[in-house]
């Protein structure tokens, strides 16, 4: 076999082996032979989509939905200058071509695999000669997009609120004020989850919380959801004719995909779900959204910090 060894390489441009908004994706193609060879051309190309796809079954009849978005496709040839008859000649061994691509700077959703679809970002090179099949070669990277969000929405305190009267086999009633001093929050941040608890009722109740994630797939004019479940917590059982201050932090996982709203087929929520256990009855739910930043967008968190200092200052709870 004349080609021994093609493939394609990327350097890290950070120790997370991400790359964002602008960066530059550098690397070099190999190209291994067992003696000299002439090739047509040899190219790399950099590109980004995502795919979405599902099938639904309704009675007898099965409908599948599908959907893909494309967000950029950069080819470049990344020979030195070719001989006169157009081609160019490896010499036996170990043949290294460099390349570089400036990613885009707005527009890029952020990679993702999920129930339904992904989002994904690959680099592909592919060595051309006469008379044979095309040779290729394709290195997968991540790509994490920069929070793209106001400062007003990141800063948003979220409330809700929930009362209920127990009926069976009890009585009295039971009631929850929670909040989330913000909206916005980093990769492996701690989530603080305040409020009161009320149990005014002759039954013990435990406040149970929820992280979950939330992903929309969208086909066909019809959307397919799946959610999963991120991590899972509980308070001090709150015995009966007593009430609780609440101050519960939650800390998020560092692996965590970040919130996902820039993508026309594929969408990543995140909430809080803060449940009251109470035997014989149905449980009251309080469910709080949020947004999950990049961990090392340094912009968004220096204002996240600032704005949020600011506003306890306000509030007097220093």
């Amino acid at each position: 076999m004349t080609i021994r060894n093609f493939a394609i390489q990327y350097d890290a441009v950070n120790d997370r082996n991400t790359f964002s908004n602008g960066d530059t994706l550098a690397g070099r193609v190999i190209v291994e032979v067992s003696k000299e060879t002439k090739i047509k051309a040899l190219t790399v190309k950099a590109k980004g989509k995502a795919d979405v796809s599902w099938t639904e079954t309704h009675g007898e009849d099965s409908v599948t939905y599908w959907d893909k978005e494309k967000y950029f496709s950069h080819t470049q040839s990344v020979l030195p200058d070719s001989n006169a008859d157009g081609s160019f000649t490896l010499v036996t061994g170990r043949n290294i071509f460099p390349f570089a691509f400036q990613l885009p700077y707005q527009g890029l959703p952020s990679s993702f695999k999920g129930a339904h679809g992904k989002i994904h970002y690959r680099l592909l090179a592919k060595l051309s000669r006469s008379m044979r099949a095309a040779s290729k070669a394709e290195a997968k990277f991540t790509f994490v997009a920069k929070a793209d969000y106001d400062r007003s929405t990141l800063m948003e305190t979220q409330h809700g609120s929930k009362d209920k009267n127990v009926l069976f086999f009890a009585s009295g009633n039971i009631s929850m004020n929670i909040f989330l001093p913000k909206t916005g929050y980093q990769q492996g941040e701690g989530l603080v989850v305040n409020g009161e608890i009320v149990n005014s009722s002759t039954r013990k109740i435990v406040p149970k919380y929820i992280i979950y994630q939330k992903q929309s797939f969208f086909a066909g004019g019809q959307r397919a959801v799946y959610t999963t479940q991120i991590l899972k917590d509980k308070g001090e059982p709150l015995a009966s004719s007593t009430r609780q201050n609440l101050s519960k932090v939650l800390v998020l996982p560092l692996e965590i995909s970040t919130s996902i709203q820039n993508c026309r087929i594929l969408k990543v929520e995140y909430r809080l779900k803060v449940i009251l256990d109470v035997s014989f009855t149905k449980n009251p739910v309080v469910k709080l959204p949020f947004i999950v930043l990049p961990l090392y967008d340094r912009t968004s968190s220096k204002a996240l910090e600032a704005g949020l200092h600011q506003d306890m200052a306000k509030m007097n709870i220093y």
